[in-house]
Parts: C-alpha cells; structure tokens; sequence
C-alpha cells in the first residue's frame, strides 16, 4: 500500500481497471463506488481525490476504452493488403476485439442508456475516434480507384455496419441462444458468424455488374 502512496500513477491505473470491471458488471447505475475500491485495494477517499466523482470516473473509463481499441486499429498494417482485404480485416479486427474485451460493449451499452450523456461532455473522444473514419476513407478511396470497390459507400455508414454486425449479436448473445436453442457463445457458432459478417460487407462493397 505505501508503493501505491508514492505512485499516483499506478493507483490511478489500479482504480480505472477496477472501475472499468465493476462499471461493465453492474451499468453505470448499479455501479458504487465501495465496491471499485474494494477492488482497486484503494482508500474510497482516493477515488475522489483524483476524479472528483462517479461520472467522472465512468468518463475516464470510457475515454480509456474508446482510445485503446482506436490505438490497436491504427497499428494494423493495412496498406500491405488490397482494399477489400483491408476492410475485411477490419471486421475480423473489430469482432475480435470485442470477443477479447466484453467490457467494450457492456460499457458502450450503459453509455447509450444514458443517452451518451459522458461523452459529450468529454473533447476528446472525437478525436480519438476521427481515425477509424479516417482509415475507412483511405482504404474506401483505394478500393474504388482500382476497381475492386464500389462507389457511393459512405465511410460512416461501412464503419457503424462492422459495429453493428458484432455488436447486436454479442449484446444479445443470452437472448438469441434462447430464441434460436443453440448456445452462440460456443466457438463454431462466433467463426460462423464472422463469416457471415464477412461475407455480408464484401458483398456491399462488390462493384455492380
């Protein structure tokens, strides 16, 4: 503990992991924060000390969250492969990390129940976000110059469909496996459904004939 109190930057991170845990278990809502100090170790003082309250905490969690899975996506090398390739690797990309990292979408979920209430008050998440919409633009205008993608695909449009195709299902795993009878959490079912994703925007993108 005496570490900790000479390093504001190790408590700061052992509180952000702990309320990024407790925020995607509980919703925003549900969440107290007894419970993020009792999993950081932390004095519960120690919290407001460095982010004053509950909502500046979930903001900082959820600026952490947005610019983690941004700063992965750029470090692809997608200039390596063709246009169609690219986009399709951003699928995989994007489907992988949220199978990696079911906190994203718990998180994201509870955000929109507030109505994004955290992020627009935070300057920083459209920058931080600008760049997925600036890859898409870039591979969007490749593909449409060597003809392998048609035009008129909105870069918005391409990036909020990868979301989708991911999103929906993984939020809606619990329900859908009762709907359907057949467990999507099992590991035929996601390399199927990334298939589909796949197969679903390449198909989009496939110049008319």
């Amino acid at each position: 503990m005496s570490k900790r109190r000479h390093d504001p930057e190790l408590t700061q991170s052992l509180i952000l992991g702990a309320a990024k845990a407790v925020f995607a278990d509980k919703g925003f809502d549900g969440a107290r924060v007894d419970q993020i100090a009792a999993l950081a170790q932390v004095n519960k003082q120690l919290i407001y000390y460095y982010f004053d309250n509950k909502d500046t905490l979930f903001s900082k969690v959820l600026e952490a969250a947005y610019q983690d899975i941004r700063t992965k996506e750029a470090a692809l090398d997608l200039d390596a492969l063709s246009a169609r390739d690219a986009v399709l690797k951003l699928v995989e990309f994007t489907w992988h990390y949220y199978l990696e990292n079911p906190e994203f979408i718990r998180l994201l979920n509870s955000e929109n129940q507030l109505q994004a209430r955290h992020l627009k008050a935070l300057d920083t998440i459209v920058p931080i976000n600008r760049s997925w919409l600036s890859i898409t633009e870039t591979i969007l205008l490749r593909g449409q110059e060597d003809g392998s993608i048609r035009p008129g695909i909105d870069a918005m449009q391409l990036n909020i469909s990868i979301s989708a195709l991911g999103f929906f299902y993984l939020i809606n795993q619990s329900t859908l496996s009762i709907l359907y009878q057949k467990d999507l959490k099992q590991v035929a079912e996601l390399e199927q459904r990334l298939a589909v994703m796949k197969d679903t925007i390449s198909c989009w993108l496939t110049p008319h004939r």
